[in-house]
């Protein structure tokens, strides 16, 4: 063996300047060799599982057919040494705190972390709690160990990891460290196995019973909630059970058998001890579902899971209470434009009020605490923030207190006296500034499930009408017209989306809501805790006694990383007509032949994935458009160019197409070009499986065909030997009699046509004969050429070298000429600047 350096070798088995691969792999083989060390999961660097088999033709248990893997260790890898192993920890932490890992999968019994020397283990169930706290921002990069969440996790968890992990040294310490893994990871059976459960995976646990065993429950959840029944409390009736009866008599709901009965009188709900609460499908989900686990847990972990009933609470319903982390860099941003518009001693001057403060996040850095007042949904987040208050936060317990802003009463015993005098006082309310960043829910969302009954609320029972019927299943929205309306000559200081300036469903809501913006700037919405997509959020602030219709604002607008850069008009499209309504006025012409169909599906740029031309109406699922045919190809060509030669980015997401003004119709540059540019575009899926190609934009002659084609209509359309008239009083609708259409072509639409036809003269050129089909369009040559995965989705790729040279060749080519039309965009009026 060659003699060890300080610079080469580690005090144990591996090179310190080991790869970092290499050492996970040697680590892998060397130590875990017994175990599953093959699983990616997320971001983690490493991670060790049970070993499982299965004898051919054995069916998956419902454990397995969620999906899920019985992870035993997750570890973060350092290459070298010498490293603070806890700091690796947290950085694992914050790498499993970022994807949210844990609500997919059951977390492992250990996390870890290893360098070139040494391995450290810790108890997954010791630091567990770090993963639910409010507010906090999951959003930082694990890596960097300066951030203030770094520090922020590393004083949270150090007293735990101190206490708790186990370190081993690589080499000297491995006949401990054998002994520790064959102790603790324990291989169990294989086949079928049951899982145990823990103070470490109750909580994963609890959220898959939500999916698979809480919709068989015949209960009024809404009824049982307001009674202070939730979801949770059947789940620990479940859990903490053996033979099908709950063995903990303090719960408030136990299992009896089949059935279940509540542990205290609920007047409200009819439901007293007796009640029986039955399953809507003979407990066949329950069965399934319960089968995959070992119930009870180990009585040591009884009192631990039911003290810890606070941590029973999905995502969704999370997000009503408002726990939405309000990054710190945008909160001192907020409170800077504040002083700016109220004055610098605006926190002497003004009273505040968080009415949807959850652990009172926002208010940080604020300095009055007599005149600040904060409430929430939910009484644990109040005693999160007493708890608060005890270790330094500037705020008053007095002034802090449980309230539902969009249920309870102002005159409630609940609102603090002075905060009541204040309220009631017109003249105080214009010193009131509610300074919110309320919850974004909404009952239904596009592309996902409806969230039902989440709007029901009084104030939306009081003000639909003064909403309107979208706004009203908007929870922000409904705190804004509680607000304007009962709180009136208040300053609103809030964060929310742009729907109240920019979305169509808005109209009646903008009609009522008439108050002052003063200021306002922009951010990116995935910046914030818990929100999904790119599209901006902004901080608005109102003076609501200043009567205001909502028109267009000029906004500041900040990155991720909090640098300003630039501004952005926010428009009111209230009068405006859309694209679509223009688009629609092509129909109906005398057509001579149908081309395909536009899907047509919104106005603005978050619909952009779902605008493209298909072969037949019927191949979409919500046909939503207008057929394309020979007398609107023009247009159909403009549409679809105006709506994809600019990219969809967070802070466009929400402007609108509109319905342009007739500068367009003289362009024929204009038009050559988006005609050109909608031919080669990625979203024309026209495919000739689906019945005659009329989109082939060359001869047999240009692309060396090898036989006839089917349709020569869009050859012929380009050189102008179509005739396109109009019956409606649209485009050409001055001429006395049809004419022909004459094309100008830029050299940025010859360009693109270059680069098309030796795409088109390849594919003709090399397919196989077997597969061969000479009237195959864009779409069906990039099919040819870059196949299909195992989910039916077409590759992003080609193995052929040449046929990736010019399809990029031609999407380089069509950006090219995205360039040269974006300015007309804005001339001709499809969008505004």
């Amino acid at each position: 063996m060659a003699k060890k350096t300080s610079t080469q070798r580690s005090s144990g088995p591996y090179p310190l300047n080991i790869r970092e691969e290499e050492l996970k792999n040697k680590v892998a083989q060397d130590y875990f060799g017994d175990y599953d060390t093959t699983k990616i999961i997320g971001n983690i660097d490493f991670c060790i599982a049970k070993v499982t088999e299965k004898t051919k033709g054995e069916q998956k248990t419902f454990f397995e057919d969620l999906n899920e893997v019985q992870s035993l260790f997750w570890a973060e890898a350092k290459k070298g040494a010498k490293k603070d192993v806890f700091e690796s920890l947290v950085q694992l932490i914050l790498t499993i705190g970022k994807s949210r890992v844990y609500e997919n999968r059951l977390p492992p019994l250990f996390l870890g972390a290893f360098d070139a020397e040494k391995i450290v283990f810790i108890p997954y169930h010791s630091i567990d709690g770090v993963f639910v706290q409010n507010d906090f921002n999951w959003n930082v990069t694990p890596s960097d160990h300066k951030t203030k969440e770094f520090q922020q996790v590393y004083r949270t968890v150090k007293i735990d990891l101190a206490n708790n992990a186990r370190l081993f040294h690589f080499g000297e310490d491995d006949t401990q460290l054998r002994k520790f893994i064959k102790a603790n990871f324990k291989l169990g059976r294989t086949g079928v196995q049951s899982i145990n459960i823990t103070k470490n995976n109750f909580t994963t646990i609890y959220l898959k019973w939500l999916k698979h065993v809480k919709p068989t429950i015949d209960i009024d959840w809404d009824k049982a909630k307001k009674n202070g029944i939730l979801d949770a409390d059947f789940y620990l009736a479940d859990l903490l059970s053996k033979d099908n009866e709950s063995i903990k008599d303090s719960l408030n709901v136990l299992l009896h058998s089949d059935h279940y009965v509540m542990n205290r009188g609920v007047d409200e709900m009819g439901l007293k001890l007796t009640s029986s609460i039955t399953f809507s499908d003979n407990q066949k989900a329950y069965r399934e579902f319960w089968n995959v686990y070992n119930r009870p847990p180990r009585k040591e972990f009884w009192d631990y899971i039911v003290q810890r009933r606070d941590l029973l609470t999905p995502q969704d319903v999370r997000e009503r209470k408002g726990s939405f982390f309000t990054p710190q860099q945008w909160v001192e941003l907020s409170q800077q434009y504040l002083a700016d518009v109220l004055g610098e001693n605006w926190q002497d001057e003004y009273y505040i009020w968080d009415c949807a403060a959850g652990t009172g996040n926002l208010l940080a850095g604020l300095t009055n605490k007599y005149n600040i007042w904060a409430s929430t949904l939910d009484q644990q987040d109040v005693d999160v923030m007493y708890d608060r208050i005890d270790n330094g936060a500037n705020l008053l317990k007095k002034h802090v207190f449980q309230f539902d802003f969009l249920n309870d009463d102002f005159n409630s015993d609940k609102v603090p006296a002075d905060l009541k005098n204040i309220l009631s006082d017109p003249k105080k309310r214009k010193k009131l500034v509610i300074y919110i960043n309320p919850p974004y829910a909404e009952t239904m969302s596009y592309g996902t499930k409806s969230k039902a009954g989440l709007h029901v609320s009084k104030v939306n029972e009081k003000y639909k009408k003064e909403l309107g019927q979208c706004a009203n299943r908007e929870l922000f929205a409904q705190f804004f017209m509680r607000i304007y309306k009962e709180c009136g000559n208040c300053i609103l200081a809030e964060f929310s989306k742009l729907k109240i300036f920019q979305a169509p469903h808005f109209e009646t809501f903008r009609n009522v809501f008439l108050a002052k913006i003063k200021a306002a700037f922009l951010t990116p919405a995935n910046s914030f805790d818990n929100v999904k997509g790119e599209f901006p959020i902004g901080f608005f602030i109102w003076d609501t006694s200043i009567k205001d219709s909502i028109s267009s604002i000029i906004a500041d607008v900040y990155n991720i990383k909090g640098d300003k850069i630039g501004k952005k008009h926010v428009y009111n499209y209230s009068n405006c007509k859309t694209i679509n309504e223009w688009f629609i006025t092509t129909r109906n012409r005398n057509e001579n032949l149908q081309l395909g169909f536009m899907a047509c599906l919104g106005n603005d740029f978050q619909q952009q994935k779902v605008n493209y031309i298909l072969s037949k109406k019927e191949i979409m699922k919500s046909p939503r458009g207008s057929y394309v045919t020979d007398k609107n190809l023009i247009e159909t060509g403009v549409y679809l160019a105006v709506r994809q030669c600019i990219d969809a980015t967070w802070l466009n997401d929400r402007d609108q197409f509109l319905y342009p003004n007739d500068g367009w119709e003289s362009d024929s540059e204009f038009q050559t070009d988006c005609l050109i540019y909608t031919l080669f575009h990625g979203q024309n899926r026209i495919t000739s499986s689906q019945g005659v190609n009329h989109w082939i934009p060359f001869s047999e002659q240009e692309v060396d065909a090898r036989d006839t084609f089917a349709s020569h209509f869009m050859t012929d359309f380009l050189f102008g030997k179509i005739t396109t008239e109009s019956q409606d009083g649209g485009l050409f609708a001055s001429a006395q009699k049809p004419k022909k259409v004459k094309l100008k072509y830029s050299s940025e639409a010859k360009a693109v046509l270059k680069a098309g036809r030796e795409l088109w003269r390849y594919y003709h050129s090399t397919a196989a004969k077997s597969k061969y089909n000479v009237n195959a369009s864009l779409y069906d040559i990039k099919e040819y050429f870059q196949g299909r995965n195992d989910k039916g989705k077409m590759n992003n790729s080609s193995s052929d070298e040449r046929y990736n040279e010019l399809i990029g060749k031609l999407r380089s080519a069509l950006k090219d000429l995205a360039k040269q039309i974006e300015p007309k965009v804005y001339e001709y009026g499809f969008l505004r600047e």
